[in-house]
């Protein structure tokens, strides 16, 4: 296969993406303000902003979900085994000695196995966790008025809570990748202009040149 340089990320890639990143951010500020951790704003402020933000993210992903299942592009989600454990090392001991990414990008698998596994989890399980345990708990005066819930409500806004953790603990690692290996601006840069250089087929090769995907 040739390395080119491919149109990977389309526009709707790069607004969910963008958007994912204000959205997510604006939740962990206002979500920081309502359980104490700063006081910068007024609380009800903080509590309408994260619940408008929320609302609108999940309708975005809505929308991003019925995307990936219709063009296909749900695919480069799919963990698989085969190079898992060699990017782990890369990432474990690798990177700090100078050594290349074991991991080629084609157009078919841009994540590499560590990646994809990674999104997989956040995808299928932080973001239901996140999701379901916010709308119960915005949706609590509908299920539980009275004390006897109080257990529940408290379980709830438990799992909210761990959830955004893990969702910053991958967030914090996610900034932490892009500066290894080419360095920030290039891991980025695909984000923002949409071509990043990946291995091709030769017919992968023909049909991107015909798309005018290809810039070389």
């Amino acid at each position: 296969m040739a390395e080119h340089f491919v149109k990977v990320y389309t526009r709707f890639n790069r607004v969910w993406h963008w958007s994912q990143v204000v959205s997510i951010m604006l939740l962990f500020f206002t979500g920081a303000r309502m359980l104490g951790f700063h006081q910068l704003g007024p609380f009800g402020l903080a509590v309408t902003v994260h619940t408008l933000v929320a609302l609108a993210l999940l309708l975005l992903w809505a929308f991003a979900t019925f995307w990936l299942f219709t063009t296909g592009g749900w695919r480069q989600f799919i963990p698989r085994l085969a190079g898992m454990v060699k990017v782990a090392r890369f990432y474990a001991f690798g990177v700090f000695k100078g050594e290349e990414h074991p991991y080629h990008k084609t157009f078919e698998r841009r994540h590499n196995p560590l990646q994809a596994l990674a999104y997989f989890a956040l995808k299928m399980a932080l973001f239901p966790a996140i999701w379901i345990s916010g709308l119960l708990y915005l949706s609590y005066n509908l299920w539980g008025a009275n004390d006897a819930q109080a257990f529940w409500l408290g379980l709830v806004a438990n799992i909210h809570v761990l959830a955004a953790f893990a969702i910053a603990a991958f967030v914090v690692a996610h900034v932490y990748l892009l500066t290894i290996g080419h360095g920030f601006r290039e891991h980025v840069r695909p984000m923002l202009t949409g071509y990043d250089r990946v291995d091709l087929t030769p017919e992968a090769e023909a049909y991107l040149g015909q798309k005018g995907l290809l810039k070389d």
